[in-house]
């Protein structure tokens, strides 16, 4: 979690990535909750690694402790003080890389159902993709064993594009390997990669196999990440497992078109809201169209017609108005 989601600015500027909220909930504890649901068994620990105390302060270590609790695990939290890459983040969890693990990047959601292969010493987690020349894949053996990691293809490797979530029957393995790494100061555009260090357990015999999940949804920028919530709602309302409408919202000749996620406090009034909308608590939309769109806490939106928006905490939009005020990275089309 250490990195400061520098593609999406300016949501990120004030709040970690990870913890923005898609679909009511903040994006990693979906993710964790969503690892523990394909796990099936009992988490110990959940290890956070973080970056500048000034960034990720008390109250996201508060937050995250509870996430853990929620799962019955105990939180560790560690630094990344400088970004040097993906292996030299999980190093500096070194302390709790040992036993059963799952390594996963912050700012991706799944929706998976797959029993972890007993005979694999690790399980890399993969979506079926349409166009595999544009991202990591791996390349298959005629036992559907894992030998290579090819990046970004030119020829046709296959079409398993790695997402980010990796399962290890011994972690410790992988952190000797990491260590190797650190040691011999073997970097790729002068980062300490997690390839590197598979690669070096594959060629040692371990056995990984691939784990495919149903859907895969990138946090990375604004525009995928309001098309992430609208897939999470639609998720969400065909489990019915989530009360996505609070009962203390305050509807004024107002039409909900779901599915939606509307936070506590929220008031509507002349609004049309949905389909595919997530509204934060105590926000207030009065004589708006809104649909397609992610809009945080405490926000007032008036007289706007909204598609495909992605608004912040605390923010004042008149759309009756033409005199703004906009910080940076702020996006208008």
């Amino acid at each position: 979690m250490a990195g400061r989601g520098s593609r999406l600015r300016p949501h990120s500027l004030t709040v970690p990535k990870p913890l923005i909220p898609v679909a009511g909930q903040p994006i990693v504890h979906r993710l964790v909750k969503d690892i523990a649901k394909v796990l099936k068994q009992p988490i110990d620990e959940v290890a956070f690694v973080l970056g500048d105390p000034a960034w990720f302060g008390d109250d996201v270590v508060e937050s995250l402790k509870a996430l853990a609790n929620s799962l019955g695990a105990k939180a560790s939290i560690y630094r990344q003080d400088q970004p040097l890459g993906t292996g030299h983040a999980i190093m500096c969890a070194k302390p709790s890389l040992s036993g059963p693990a799952v390594i996963a990047y912050a700012d991706t959601l799944i929706r998976a159902e797959f029993d972890l292969d007993p005979l694999a010493d690790s399980v890399i987690w993969t979506k079926q993709v349409q166009n595999p020349e544009a991202y990591g894949v791996v390349k298959l053996n005629a036992n559907n064993e894992i030998i290579e990691l090819v990046e970004k293809p030119e020829t046709f490797v296959s079409n398993q594009a790695v997402i980010g979530i990796y399962y290890f029957k011994n972690v410790g393995v992988l952190k000797d390997k990491l260590q190797e790494i650190l040691d011999e100061n073997i970097t790729n555009g002068g980062e300490y990669q997690i390839n590197d260090g598979i690669k070096r357990m594959m060629a040692e015999g371990n056995v990984f196999k691939t784990g495919t999940v149903d859907e895969w949804m990138d946090c990375g920028n604004k525009a995928i990440t309001v098309e992430t919530n609208g897939k999470m709602l639609d998720f969400l309302k065909a489990d019915g497992d989530e009360l996505l409408v609070a009962s203390s919202v305050k509807i004024e000749n107002s039409q909900i078109i779901e599915p939606c996620f509307i936070g506590d406090n929220v008031v509507l009034k002349n609004a049309t809201i949905g389909p595919h909308v997530s509204i934060g608590n105590g926000t207030i939309i009065e004589n708006a169209t809104v649909k397609n769109s992610l809009i945080q806490t405490n926000t007032s939106i008036k007289n706007a017609n909204l598609d495909n928006a992605m608004i912040g905490n605390h923010v004042k939009y008149d759309g009756n108005f033409t005199s703004v005020s906009i910080g940076d990275y702020s996006v208008l089309e």
